[in-house]
């Protein structure tokens, strides 16, 4: 089973000739991947074993009419963090090249690679999404997983990230508790 180890979100349009460039750069197969999370969007992939002999698979998937999902699974082990750190490396640059916009990268390493939504505009109607508390613990640690971090992210990154947690309806119902905790954490910087 391939789990994602690296996922890098992008938007913009790529001509024909760029979209091949992007194949040849990360010397992919313009054959789409059938295994794994978000193979029915795969364009291209390639197969590889890193130093430890663990299978990786490098993908290029569509995410709408102008998203690209550029991302690194692995089979068995976890890759090591010094080659989830080349990959990324490495798709940041190939999307700076091509002109496209980096929404995310998950795991995130830094502030800029977090995606934030953006606050409503001034007069918008307060979206009722989400009101409710529904996670079942009362720990600041146990939530980064849910909010999609690790628990040895950055802190300025969990900053980010806690931040828009903070800004949603449901954080008035979170537990006093973790409340209190996130302050805190958020005052510790």
């Amino acid at each position: 089973m391939l789990w994602p180890a690296l996922r890098v979100l992008s938007h913009g349009e790529l001509s024909a000739d760029q979209l091949q460039d992007l194949l040849s750069t990360l010397r992919l197969e313009r054959t789409p991947r059938t295994e794994g999370p978000g193979a029915e969007r795969s364009v291209a992939h390639r197969s590889f074993t890193d130093d430890t002999g663990t299978r990786l698979v490098l993908d290029l998937a569509r995410s709408g009419e102008a998203g690209w999902v550029l991302a690194l699974f692995f089979d068995g082990e976890p890759p090591a963090p010094d080659t989830v750190d080349s990959h990324r490396a490495l798709l940041r640059e190939a999307v700076e090249r091509l002109g496209l916009t980096l929404i995310e990268i998950t795991p995130a390493a830094t502030t800029e690679e977090v995606f934030v939504v953006p606050p409503p505009s001034p007069g918008s109607p307060e979206s009722t999404i989400g009101a409710s508390w529904d996670l079942p613990y009362n720990d600041l640690d146990h939530m980064w997983p849910h909010v999609g971090l690790r628990k040895d992210a950055p802190r300025e990154v969990k900053e980010v990230k806690l931040r828009e947690v903070m800004r949603t309806p449901a954080w008035a119902a979170a537990p006093p508790a973790i409340r209190r905790q996130a302050e805190a954490f958020l005052n510790e910087a």
